[in-house]
């Protein structure tokens, strides 16, 4: 399968009034089509997509990609950007676009926790799932890859959480880059750069990774992550799960694991990846899921 990988970003920028804060968002496709909702995770925004939703989008379909509160375009409010946070302003803007008919999720990292969580709540508006990378409940730092568990231990101890992300810009610099297999051009790092350029901006990157359910920790997102899990495995709703190798969320085994339990489910593996698999493997993903999209 051809690769296009474009840096390119030719989106109309749109924004939407959702709890106080203007949430952008870039659409494309029918508007009229079945609406296909883009989720994206830390540190990303909308661009993650650029080269999945034209495939989708010459299907009929309408694609939505909003940038989460404090990140891409849309608005910084001085709040705390919990898990909690989030998924009240996804809320409030699924309500706000005021969408007919049920939604096909796409969703990645925290996009995947806050979708996935939505969807839990509203089965009877839910199309189908397509996900990659997502985040599940870690029982144990001992599950968690090794390679990465020093530098997420030091997201989540004070004062060294706030050096690496907010001062040195660990999150864009070396994370995002480093969980593509293929590394990134300076023009989409220019991309990914640009909502953080001012310190004062960093603080929804940092609050992330406090937020993965590990060990128990934070109670609350381990109490929604354990629902939605329980729940992917009974729901018959139409699941598609993109996995790499070796992959950091979602490791080959896993994939494996979930395609054997999770009913309805298609797992397609994209090849050699890490976290960031829209920037691997756009065109296969994309094109997977015009070809598989419910209804």
């Amino acid at each position: 399968m051809t690769v296009n990988i474009s840096h390119e970003f030719d989106y109309a920028p749109n924004f939407i009034e959702v709890l106080g804060s203007k949430l952008h968002y870039i659409e494309s496709g029918s508007a009229d089509g079945p609406v296909v909702l883009f989720l994206h995770g830390n540190p990303t925004s909308s661009y993650l997509w650029r080269n999945i939703i034209p495939h989708v989008a010459k299907k009929g379909a309408r694609c939505i990609a909003p940038d989460l509160i404090g990140f891409g375009k849309s608005d910084k409010p001085d709040i705390a950007y919990t898990f909690a946070d989030h998924v009240r302003y996804i809320d409030a803007f699924i309500d706000a676009m005021g969408f007919e008919g049920k939604i096909t999720l796409v969703i990645h990292d925290w996009g995947s926790a806050i979708g996935l969580n939505w969807a839990r709540r509203h089965e009877d508006r839910v199309q189908g799932i397509a996900m990659m990378e997502f985040i599940s409940p870690v029982k144990s730092w001992k599950d968690w890859p090794e390679s990465i568990t020093p530098v997420f231990e030091g997201f989540r101890s004070p004062g060294v959480g706030e050096e690496m992300v907010i001062e040195q810009n660990m999150f864009i610099e070396q994370v995002l880059p480093g969980a593509v297999a293929r590394g990134l051009t300076e023009a989409e790092m220019a991309h990914y750069r640009a909502p953080f350029l001012d310190k004062k901006t960093r603080k929804p990157m940092l609050v992330f990774p406090r937020q993965i359910p590990i060990e128990g920790e934070p109670a609350d997102v381990t109490e929604a992550a354990q629902k939605y899990m329980q729940w992917l495995d009974v729901t018959p709703v139409p699941k598609l799960l993109f996995w790499a190798t070796p992959g950091i969320l979602v490791s080959p085994e896993m994939a494996a694991r979930h395609a054997k339990v999770m009913p309805n489910l298609q797992a397609i593996d994209i090849g050699p990846g890490a976290h960031y698999l829209q920037e691997d493997a756009p065109d296969l993903i994309g094109e997977s899921i015009a070809q598989w999209m419910p209804g």
